[in-house]
């Protein structure tokens, strides 16, 4: 080891600063679409295989999860990236997906056998404002959470959270649009207290037993008194403000409704010292409820040495012989720094 002078180590500071304000998201660094979308487009992605495990692609078991394949995904249209929000359809072949730049993609996932191979049929569009027109405004553009409460990734209604102008808007959808919207869900009052980038990532809907119904919207990082995490709980038998035990200074970025009536929590940590982190957590449906803080079970937690990126939409699916299926994306903020991946768990 090397001694490092105090000006070696200031710009060492510099340029690790640097790299972290490049790896999120900062509006002036990126290259987000200047111009919304006027209506849906094809276009072509391409992908490239990942192993999650860079050193050792035989590798599958990671955590409580069994890794079923990934993939780092391309397209040439300056609209692709930024998904921040996902759905898959039943069979965990059509791929729902918003930007956090207000678009929307939809895709055919495909296999073999197990294993995720590429997306093909894919299209692009415009998230339409209320008056049925694209959103323009990077303040309303911002989508990070979405949750379908009926049909499915082709057809149906779906709720999307928005930061920055902070709102969840019940959006109508089609194959070629999506909206514009025809309602909204009050937000409660202690809602009033995020602040314009840490707004509804997580939203999700419960999917079985007595909960069924229920939304579950969470910010990326509104605490209590105690450092909790703050949620809540809206429609269904018991609404009312959850607490989510914040672990390891982790935030949350995404949720989804298992099918037994859980709930399962993505969540990201991010430091200029050691890099980004993700962490996947299952949460009974016995223990959503207002009251005593939620802990649940962790089932994941990875830094990047394992090929993970800003990992921020999370959807659940069961495949055909029984099993839980997570598929996880990541949001690369238009920057080139960053990917856009998605990827497969199974879940015991």
């Amino acid at each position: 080891m090397f001694p490092i002078s105090r000006k070696a180590t200031a710009a060492l500071a510099v340029v690790l600063t640097g790299a972290a304000v490049l790896y999120f998201d900062m509006p002036a660094l990126v290259a987000k679409p200047a111009m919304p979308l006027d209506g849906p487009v094809s276009t072509h992605v391409s992908v490239v295989p990942l192993s999650f495990d860079r050193d050792d692609a035989t590798r599958t078991k990671f955590g409580k999860l069994t890794y079923r394949g990934g993939l780092n995904i391309f397209a040439r249209s300056p609209h692709f990236g930024g998904y921040s929000a996902m759905a898959l359809d039943a069979s965990g072949t059509t791929l729902l997906a918003l930007s956090d730049a207000g678009s929307w993609m939809r895709a055919t996932l495909d296999y073999d056998g197990l294993r995720l191979t590429g997306l093909s049929d894919v299209t692009l569009g415009p998230i339409l404002d209320t008056g049925g027109k694209p959103l323009r405004s990077a303040s309303r553009q911002d989508a990070e959470g979405m949750a379908l409460l009926s049909g499915d990734t082709r057809e149906g209604t779906a709720l999307v959270s928005f930061e920055r102008d902070h709102r969840i808007m019940r959006y109508p959808f089609t194959a070629e649009r999506f909206g514009p919207p025809d309602g909204a869900i009050p937000l409660p009052k202690t809602a009033r207290g995020m602040s314009a980038n840490m707004g509804l990532e997580a939203l999700a809907t419960i999917k079985a037993g007595r909960m069924k119904g229920t939304i579950v919207a969470v910010p990326e990082r509104l605490k209590d008194r105690n450092g909790n995490l703050m949620g809540w709980l809206i429609g269904g038998p018991a609404p009312g403000t959850i607490t989510i035990r914040r672990l390891g200074g982790f935030d949350l970025t995404a949720a989804a409704g298992l099918p037994g009536g859980g709930l399962l929590l993505l969540e990201r940590r991010f430091r200029y010292s050691e890099g980004v982190k993700m962490r996947i957590r299952r949460i009974a449906a016995s223990d959503l409820r207002p009251g005593k803080p939620i802990v649940g079970e962790v089932l994941l937690e990875a830094s990047d040495i394992m090929n993970i990126d800003n990992m921020e939409a999370i959807a659940v699916h069961r495949a055909h012989g029984g099993e839980t299926v997570l598929t996880v994306m990541s949001d690369d903020n238009f920057s080139a720094f960053q990917r856009s991946l998605i990827m497969q768990f199974t879940l015991p």
